[in-house]
């Protein structure tokens, strides 16, 4: 009763006594905190107004508990079956080509514009070689990268941009052993290459696997980054189906397990020993890792080494589209309920679609029944086919579904560019009719000298427009609006005027831009 007494605020006697409470009362609290941390255990009591301590066997209750827990499960096991199978792989290029004072090279194995042909441009070829400026030129260059064995019998798989071009490919096992190797064959639109070492038998090897990993999944990468052979790496599953701008067959798997310059072409395995894709790009402002990393995946590896093996190039099925994304204003524009299917923007001439009747405007929607979600996966899904192979599309065409049945040409190695260069023969146009509500000055195309005869063309683009924002700029020729062919500026105000009784919210255009052709959803303006 009395310490609760002098607890009261309303006896002045109660501060000296409130103090000495509250004193012990931290004190008591340092201690559980002292105590908590292992180092020693104390307790606080009160007995007639007075705090003491008392020692207790706390430290050893800590140290009993934590021999409970269980220890983290480390990688060891994994990475001691699966090491031996990982290779270094060294290669020698005799230079030819001489780069020019800006930096250019054109012996980038990758789209111009791409962020992996950015990479290239900014940290040179294969991994290991110095950049673009630094090249020494009319004199061998080395450079180093990694791969794994898929076979017992020598067979390795590496990445194309590693082995490209190579007059001399060694590769170093994990043993410390060095065989020479030769190229069995590359495929530049997946970034792959098969190789073989000559000499040598009963390699470890690693197996591909049969399943697709999950988001979350622990990945470990195992390499040659800057040289240092051997060197592993943990981390997980960021993301899958990434499109780096690399090509059409883009599907890769996003890891964070560090991976730097020279991990190119090393395997990521997952924890049962099996590997789910092959390292061939990174992400970074820097050059090096910043847990952003990209792996091929292991389904995508299997068909493409299969086929390298076999006669040491890839043939893909093609049907002759250009195509592009069904997006959502395009989807509205066309009175779609969903922004899905690939939208064919021009048939090549005499190609396999063009010969079965598909026709610009067309939207396709599934290939033998599967559901198609975008371009790219119709580009992934005619690729993954031989050439020869009959497929049946359904396809939306003016707004009528119907049934298409052709036979899969062979995706020509070398697409040539379908266009002229009419954007450097243009002639000084008229300044053309204004079109205010789309932001456009436009003139027929059969008054503009190398614009061609169908069409309109764009003379001039407001800055601050819609047009301007959907990427529209001078030189471009509208060929369609809202699936009408125009050839001067009033056949465009009428099908816009039409759009906009229907209630249309944007129309669609279909423009040539540098040779090729697109369709571009524009908003119309209110009023």
């Amino acid at each position: 009763m009395n310490d609760r007494q002098t607890d009261l605020p309303s006896r002045p006697s109660s501060r000296p006594g409130r103090s000495t409470l509250l004193s012990a009362r931290k004190f008591a609290l340092m201690a559980s905190v002292v105590a908590g941390l292992g180092i020693a255990g104390y307790g606080v009591s009160r007995h007639d107004g007075s705090a003491y301590l008392f020692s207790s066997p706390a430290h050893a209750q800590v140290n009993n508990e934590v021999s409970k827990v269980q220890k983290p499960v480390g990688f060891a096991d994994i990475v001691e079956r699966v090491k031996p199978s990982v290779i270094s792989v060294k290669v020698n290029i005799n230079e030819k080509v001489a780069k020019d004072e800006s930096g250019n090279n054109d012996d980038s194995p990758f789209q111009p514009g791409s962020p992996m042909e950015r990479f290239f441009r900014r940290f040179g070829g294969p991994d290991g070689f110095p950049g673009p400026r630094g090249m020494p030129r009319g004199r061998a260059v080395t450079g180093q990268g990694s791969g794994f064995f898929i076979s017992s019998d020598g067979y390795a798989v590496t990445n194309n941009h590693v082995v490209d071009g190579a007059d001399k490919v060694e590769v170093t096992t994990d043993d410390g052993r060095i065989f020479k190797a030769k190229v069995i064959g590359t495929d530049a639109r997946t970034d792959l290459a098969l190789i073989k070492v000559e000499g040598g038998s009963n390699f470890p090897f690693a197996k591909l696997s049969d399943g697709k990993p999950r988001i979350g999944d622990w990945v470990l990468a195992v390499g040659n980054p800057f040289g240092l052979g051997g060197t592993v790496t943990a981390g997980i599953v960021s993301a899958s189906g990434r499109d780096i701008g690399n090509g059409p067959y883009d599907d890769f798997i996003q890891i964070d397990a560090p991976v730097n310059k020279g991990n190119s072409g090393g395997p990521a395995f997952n924890t049962d020993g099996e590997v789910m894709g092959v390292n061939t790009a990174i992400y970074s402002p820097s050059g090096g890792s910043v847990g952003i990393a990209f792996s091929i995946p292991a389904s995508t590896v299997k068909s493409v080494v299969a086929q390298l093996k076999d006669k040491g190039s890839v043939s893909r099925g093609w049907i002759g589209v250009q195509i592009q994304p069904v997006t959502p204003d395009i989807a509205e524009s066309l009175g779609l309920k969903k922004a899905e299917g690939a939208l064919v923007a021009e048939p090549q001439a005499n190609s396999p679609a063009a010969k079965a009747g598909i026709e610009s405007g067309d939207i396709i929607k599934s290939v033998n029944g599967e559901k198609v979600k975008d371009a790219r996966e119709l580009a992934r899904t005619i690729g993954s086919f031989a050439p020869g192979t009959e497929v049946k599309l359904d396809v939306l065409h003016k707004g009528q579904d119907k049934t298409v049945d052709l036979t899969l040409g062979q995706l020509p190695n070398n697409l040539q560019a379908k266009a002229d260069n009419d954007n450097n023969e243009k002639g000084g146009p008229s300044r053309g009719t204004d079109v205010p509500k789309l932001g456009l000055t436009l003139a027929p195309a059969n008054s503009v000298a190398g614009a061609g005869k169908e069409g309109v063309v764009v003379t001039e683009v407001d800055p601050n427009s819609a047009a301007a924002e959907r990427g529209f700029k001078e030189g471009d020729v509208i060929l369609e609006v809202a699936g009408k062919s125009v050839t001067n500026a009033g056949d465009v105000r009428e099908a816009i005027t039409t759009a906009r009784a229907d209630n249309k919210n944007s129309v669609l255009m279909r423009i040539k831009s540098g040779g090729s052709s697109r369709f571009v959803a524009v908003p119309l303006a209110k009023g």
